[in-house]
């Protein structure tokens, strides 16, 4: 349900329009970009909760490859990490954590543009600490391999450079 502010910038409860509550709970998400906040009807103590996002004025665009700029997409980078991640044991938390976590870098580094390199390299970084499998997807769609050949060393250096003992092997040895 959709919550309603008022001209002074206090909330409406979606459920009977009072302006009178109180915030229980705040979290940030999206890379700090985000504000959750879980409150309470002090009318008819119902909770319901909000978010707050930074103003439409902040605009980060995305350099591509060919040079082209497009807006940045949180879901583009969302998406391209549920492919990769498909069918594998990558919870879409650890895919949320895993794009927030690129974000952060993101707003560390750069003011109002990036190149898509720069978020193609922290994706497949952030993905071979979580998943062999899901960062061979997505280095294979990435980096465009020209053949098996080029697949097979990235495989092969995936292999050789492990980072933890926990992760299913990709081929057997």
């Amino acid at each position: 349900m959709p919550v309603k502010w008022t001209k002074d910038g206090l909330v409406r409860c979606p459920f009977c329009k009072e302006d009178n509550d109180k915030v229980i709970d705040s979290r940030s998400s999206e890379g700090g970009r985000v504000i959750r906040r879980r409150r309470e009807c002090l009318a008819c103590e119902r909770r319901f909760t909000t978010y707050e996002k930074i103003g439409e004025s902040f605009k980060l665009n995305v350099i591509k490859k060919d040079g082209t700029r497009i807006p940045y997409d949180r879901e583009k980078v969302i998406t391209g990490l549920q492919k990769a991640c498909y069918k594998r044991p990558v919870s879409a938390e650890k895919i949320q954590d895993i794009a927030d976590r690129i974000e952060e870098e993101i707003f560390r580094h750069y003011d109002k543009e990036v190149s898509s390199q720069f978020i193609g390299e922290k994706a497949m970084s952030l993905l071979r600490k979580v998943d062999n499998v899901a960062y061979i997807r997505f280095a294979s769609v990435y980096r465009d391999f020209t053949d098996a050949d080029d697949l097979l060393d990235e495989v092969k250096q995936a292999i050789s450079q492990k980072e933890t003992g926990d992760q299913p092997q990709l081929f057997a040895e």
